[in-house]
This record gives structure tokens, sequence and C-alpha cells, in this order.
């Protein structure tokens, strides 16, 4: 007798739940969303620097509201040291397609700071319908 087939889902065991939530609750303390930041700021909850690292002309363009312009280059320790030690830094760049967020954070965790990744980047922010800031 031959064993059912499995789905593309099952096909990999899923992990026990005591897995999972430690995976999940990893994952989160890495990165948070466009709708975090966003509500958190229009609450006035604004305990991160937002900084976009996609450059000068692309940030001219459209950006994040609040958001300040900072390409990896310029993440030097002298530059980070213009924020209290216990800053939390929420990167982003274009999108999921784009690994500039991901670099931006492994600069600053070398440089011993807190870093979070805005996933969805301007991507997301477009893709959730909230508007942008021009210079």
């Amino acid at each position: 007798m031959n064993a059912p087939l499995k789905s593309h889902v099952t096909q990999t065991v899923p992990a026990n739940s005591d897995i999972a939530r430690q995976h999940y609750a990893a994952k989160l303390s890495f990165e948070t969303d466009c709708w975090d930041v966003h509500e958190s700021m229009k609450a006035g909850e604004r305990d991160f620097v937002l900084i976009d690292v996609r450059g000068h002309k692309a940030f001219s363009r459209r950006h994040v509201p609040g958001a300040i312009c900072l390409g990896r280059d310029e993440m030097t320790a002298d530059k980070m040291a213009e924020w209290p030690d216990d800053s939390l830094f929420v990167v982003y760049c274009a999108g999921p397609h784009c690994n500039g967020a991901d670099k931006a954070a492994l600069k600053l965790s070398r440089l011993g700071r807190k870093v979070k990744i805005m996933i969805g980047g301007v991507t997301g922010w477009e893709d959730e319908g909230f508007d942008f800031a021009t210079l």
C-alpha cells in the first residue's frame, strides 16, 4: 500500500509550537512593519529614529515623513554618537527587492547600536496608502 501523498505545504513537517513561538518572537525583535511605524508616529510614540538608507536623490523625491536620510557609508561611530546609546534605529530601503536595509542594520549592529528593519520599505509604505514627504 502506498503512503498518502503530502501537499507541498506538508512535505516539510511544521515546527512544534514551542519552536515556532521562539522563532516568531525572535523575528519580531529584528523587524517592524510600515503600519506599526505609521501608527506609532501618528500617536506621538516616537521612541525610535527612522532612517531611509536609499540615498539622497531617492529620499528627496519621496520618503516616509519624519525619516532622516543616512546611507551606510555615513553610519560611522562618530555620526551615530549624535544619538543616545540606547536609541533604537529603524531602517528602510526601497522595498522587498532591496537589501539596503539589511546591510544598514548589519552596519549599525556592528557599531553596537539597536536596530530593526521596517519590512516593506517604500513599497510597503505605498501599498498601505500612507503619505510621503518630499524635499
